[in-house]
This record gives structure tokens, C-alpha cells and sequence, in this order.
């Protein structure tokens, strides 16, 4: 796609380093906005068991009041030796009223005695893209990685200090945006939205 042809597309949330990495991603054939831009759109209740399910009911909610093109991202981390949870829960996996650090601290004792393959995890991301109500398509990305005993790095968010990609000796939170959003979950989920054929239709 040609960066003349800039897209304006709406991210359903409100969570900034989400969309700072988006737009980081996407570069300058997108112009990313956020909700913070649209008013009288409420939060979305995340009520699906997959992240396709609850991509999906962000993403149309919001279409239905914006003429644009809209998308909507839910990812998490999944660890094999928890049966994939935090999984589609993972902002909420400490409970309510639930922080990035205290996700942590309940993943990490959840793990306390675990070794090699029984932390290993992934980090999975699903973007769907709507427009005037209607589900147009969504994106998939992963990335396999395991799960360390102790918090490393200062950047990123949610579970980045914890998690090693696969391949490298360093965590999301140690590597720095700059190579995570080359290899992320989220950066494959849209490098297929970037690449979405409909966009010339």
C-alpha cells in the first residue's frame, strides 16, 4: 500500500500503550485514533471466551458509531502448564480490580516450582475490522516464548518483563519496542491487516 494512501482507522479502547504500539507498528499509511476520540461510546463488556469472540463485539459496538473503519484487538498470554489461561482473562487474571503487577505476582506463584517446558507460553492476538456493523475480517498473530521466574526489564506492559520470545535470550520488556514490534503477536496480526486485500475493493 502506498503511504499516500493514508488509512484513518479507530482502535476500540482506551488503553494507550496498546495503540502507541499500533501506531508504531502500522507506521504512516495509518492514521490511528482511540475512543478518547469518539464520544458517547461506553466500554464494551468482554463477555466471549475467545479473543476472536471479544474482538468481534468491540469492533462492531464501536462501527455502529463511527463511519469509518474500525478495529479491535484482544490478546493475552497463554501458558501451557495453566491449560492456556491467563488466556482471554489475562488483563483481568488477579481479579477485580486487577493491575499489570498484580497479574504478575499471581502468574508467577502460580508457577512457583514449575521448570523448562512446563512454562513454556505464547502470546496470541486477534484484530478484527468492521465497518457500519458489519465484521469484515479478522487477523491472527502468536508468538511462542516461555514464562521466567522473575520480572525483567523496565519497558513494555502487561506480562512483557516475564515473557522471553522464542529465540532470544532477553524478555519482551528487556528487548525494547523497537524489536518487539517486529516480531510480536500483535505486529503479525497486523502485518495481515496491513496486507487485507479489501482495502482496494
Amino acid at each position: 500500500m502506498k503511504s499516500s494512501l493514508c488509512r484513518r482507522l479507530l482502535v476500540s479502547t482506551r488503553n494507550a500503550h496498546k495503540v502507541g504500539e499500533i501506531r508504531e507498528i502500522l507506521g504512516s499509511d495509518f492514521e490511528v485514533l482511540d475512543l478518547s476520540t469518539l464520544s458517547g461510546v461506553g466500554e464494551v463488556e468482554e463477555t466471549g471466551i475467545t479473543f476472536e469472540e471479544n474482538a468481534t463485539l468491540k469492533a462492531l459496538a464501536v462501527s455502529e458509531h463511527f463511519g469509518g473503519w474500525v478495529i479491535a484487538d484482544d490478546s493475552g498470554l497463554e501458558v501451557d502448564r495453566l491449560g492456556g489461561a491467563p488466556g482471554v482473562w489475562s488483563a483481568r487474571f488477579s481479579g477485580v480490580g486487577a493491575t499489570d503487577t498484580s497479574n504478575r505476582a499471581l502468574l508467577l506463584e502460580k508457577l512457583a516450582g514449575a521448570r523448562g517446558k512446563e512454562r513454556s507460553a505464547r502470546f496470541r492476538c486477534v484484530i478484527v475490522l468492521a465497518r457500519g456493523g458489519q465484521k469484515l475480517a479478522a487477523f491472527s498473530g502468536s508468538i511462542e516464548g516461555v514464562i521466567i521466574n522473575q520480572e525483567k526489564g523496565a519497558g513494555g506492559f502487561g506480562y512483557d518483563s516475564l515473557f522471553v520470545p522464542e529465540g532470544h535470550c532477553e524478555t519482551f520488556a528487556e528487548l525494547g519496542a523497537e524489536v518487539k514490534n517486529t516480531l510480536s503477536h500483535r505486529s503479525r496480526a497486523l502485518e495481515g491487516l496491513r496486507s487485507w486485500s479489501g482495502w482496494s475493493a
